[in-house]
């Protein structure tokens, strides 16, 4: 963190201090709702449950996770614990329900707790609006209980620097506000950890250098875990192990049959390769869990391929690098669209994402064409489009 935004984010709390009550609209940290009593009842009763977490950097870097995994252990010492994980930098809610089956779903059908991380990234990686949070956030619940009706979910929501600027002045972050419609929806339990670290550095117990930042230090992982650790203390097992009802979307276009079709899938002319990129000879910073994979690509101009799918969405996984091109695509034969592959990021990483084309498909067969334009972002350095699958609702 930078030493200005220490000193604005200093500045902000104190004008609260000084202008509103401390905690005065203040989302609650730990909201029960319907609670995880299938789960209790598992651990504590059958002595045996599978615990899964599903978000971005924050799920898979060594932290709050790991400390989670000890403190059940030590908690249920009677209990056998598997602990699926399922975090992937950069990645937002939308990817996390297009994922959601091979990550998690394909291994552990019969999860008994997924713990849901995406409000940081839905922030500061995709910039999401809250209708889009929600398809995605909504979109994971309603995939894991169309495969388990008798799995139980909580959502926790990060802390950023965005996200405690806006609960220090009193407001919920729209992200956040969005998952927080979904949890209230399904009536699932919620964990703000935003609102703890805010709370806390209001109060002067630490401040954000010291938990840490975004990726939080081992202090600040511990204040996560610690809630956890009360979501567990706090919660009963049931009587039985039920099923949960099947209640009405709150969005129909949510990512609810999320799933990844194999660039295999797609007719290319021979300007596209399936093959493994010569990534030494390419510049920019690239994370090795994509750099082994034989993928579709191509940095030609007019290289153009079609996909037939069923469903409401459509997109694809890729990673956009400094040389990240614009694609031209066309859904049934509409006029062309262009969107353009670099990010923000771009420069720094080949930074993986979702690019979601279209996500209001009625639900039917539909086929994608998908060209490299000749046109080019004014910051990129080539045409490059590298495609590891693409995403279909």
């Amino acid at each position: 963190m930078t030493a200005s935004f220490t000193r604005r984010l200093t500045a902000a709390f104190a004008s609260v201090v000084l202008s509103a009550p401390l905690g005065a609209e203040n989302l609650p940290v730990i909201q029960m709702r319907g609670g995880i009593p299938g789960t209790m009842r598992r651990i504590t009763v059958e002595n045996r449950a599978t615990i899964g977490f599903l978000g971005g950097s924050i799920t898979e870097m060594h932290g709050y996770v790991d400390l989670v995994q000890e403190k059940l252990q030590r908690r249920f010492p009677k209990c056998t614990f598997d602990f699926p994980r399922a975090g992937v930098a950069s990645t937002c809610s939308d990817t996390g329900a297009f994922r959601v089956q091979k990550d998690i779903l394909t291994q552990y059908p019969d999860i008994d707790l997924l713990f849901v991380e995406f409000a940081v990234n839905d922030n500061q990686d995709g910039h999401f609006t809250p209708e889009h949070s929600i398809r995605g956030i909504e979109g994971i619940v309603r995939h894991v209980r169309a495969v388990n009706p008798r799995a139980e979910i909580v959502l926790l929501y990060s802390a950023n620097e965005s996200h405690l600027a806006n609960l220090a002045q009193g407001r919920i972050p729209p992200e956040i506000a969005a998952h927080e419609r979904v949890a209230e929806h399904y009536r699932l339990p919620s964990i703000a950890f935003a609102q703890q670290v805010s709370d806390d550095i209001l109060a002067g117990r630490y401040d954000w250098e010291k938990f840490g930042g975004v990726h939080p230090a081992p202090f600040g992982c511990g204040v996560y875990a610690a809630l956890v650790d009360r979501l567990f203390a706090e919660a009963v097992p049931g009587e039985t192990i039920k099923a949960y009802p099947d209640a009405p979307p709150l969005d129909p276009f949510s990512f609810s049959d999320g799933r990844i079709l194999d660039v295999s899938e797609a007719k290319c002319d021979g300007i596209w390769r399936h093959s493994i990129p010569e990534w030494d000879k390419i510049p920019g910073k690239k994370r090795a869990r994509y750099t082994g994979k034989k993928i579709l690509h191509s940095d030609t101009p007019g290289a153009t391929l079609t996909l037939d799918f069923t469903g409401t969405a459509i997109g694809y996984l890729t990673t956009a690098g400094e040389d990240a091109g614009i694609v031209e695509y066309s859904i049934d034969g509409a006029p062309f669209r262009k969107v353009d592959n670099f990010t923000a990021y771009s420069k720094m990483l080949h930074y993986p994402c979702t690019v979601v084309l279209a996500e209001t498909l009625t639900p039917a067969k539909h086929t994608l064409t998908l060209k490299i334009s000749a046109e080019k972002s004014e910051k990129s350095v080539g045409h490059a489009i590298r495609i590891f699958g693409f995403a279909a609702n």
